[in-house]
This record gives structure tokens, sequence and C-alpha cells, in this order.
């Protein structure tokens, strides 16, 4: 059963979280509390978006979202941050269900583009969402910038 999360599920779905981050090869990445994903996807002005998936009783996997844009298209589109589902319930189609939701998503609202990073190296990833028809963009290198980077350059104020 796939569902929208409810303020219930926010410490399971961080525990999903840090499961991830380690599946991802990052476990210590995770800084994130109760309180930061509650405000996230419950607070005056949510930032994201989740689906839960249930098997048998208990929540097994989510997909986390949140609304992207696209200048090129002039319309809203989902992006979706992290899919994961535990190692027990993967092959049962919860994976599917929950890329579903979110492309029931977008084409209820009119969005145009539903998009997503994959890591390199995480090959069993690239054969699951090519076989649902999606295709890498491979023209494109993410970029960051965080930390004292981040505050170098907000220091600067935008000017010269």
């Amino acid at each position: 059963m796939i569902r929208a999360v409810a303020p219930a599920d926010v410490p399971v779905v961080l525990e999903l979280v840090r499961e991830l981050a380690t599946y991802e090869r990052e476990p210590e990445a995770v800084v994130a509390t109760e309180a930061d994903l509650h405000a996230a996807l419950f607070g005056p002005d949510p930032a994201a978006g989740c689906q839960v998936a249930e098997l048998d009783g208990r929540v097994v996997g989510f997909a986390l979202w949140y609304r992207s844009f696209s200048t090129w298209l002039g319309k809203p589109g989902l992006w979706l941050e992290d899919l994961y589902v535990r190692p027990d319930a993967r092959g049962t189609g919860i994976g599917k269900a929950l890329l579903g939701s979110l492309a029931q998503i977008c084409l209820e609202r009119g969005w145009p583009r539903f998009e997503w990073w994959v890591l390199d190296w995480n090959t069993p990833a690239h054969g699951f969402y090519r076989s649902l028809g999606a295709k890498p963009e491979d023209e494109w290198t993410v970029w960051r910038v965080d930390g004292k980077q981040l505050e170098a350059l907000g220091s600067t104020g935008g000017g010269p």
C-alpha cells in the first residue's frame, strides 16, 4: 500500500533515510533529526512531500520529493530526492509503486517532468529505472557548494 506520509511516520522515515545513507556508503552524513523532517514535511511552509510504502502493516519504503521548476518549460516538476525500499521488501513491486505514485502526482498537477539522481556505481538502480522507461541525462554534471565554501560565497552578498 502506498500512501502519503503521516506525522507518526517521521521516526521510521528517518530510520529509512539512515539505512539508505548506509547503503550509499555515507552513514555519518545523516544529521537530520525527527524535528527537521517533521518541519520539512508538515511545517507551515512544507519543503518536501513523501510517500510511504506499507507491507504487512509496516512501513518498508519511502519516496521523498520536492517541487522543482523548468525555466525552459515554464512549469514545475517533481524532483525525487530519495527512494528506498528495505532489502527484505525488494522484488515485491514496491519501488515501482512508489515511483508510480509520484508520476501520478505529476500528472494530477500538470507537471511535465519527474527527475532524480542516481549514483554512478548503483547499477541495480540503473537497470530498474531503465526498465520503467527512464533515461539518464549523461550530458549533465551535478555541482555543489556547501560548508565553508557556501559561507564564503554567501558572504559576497551578491555583490561584485
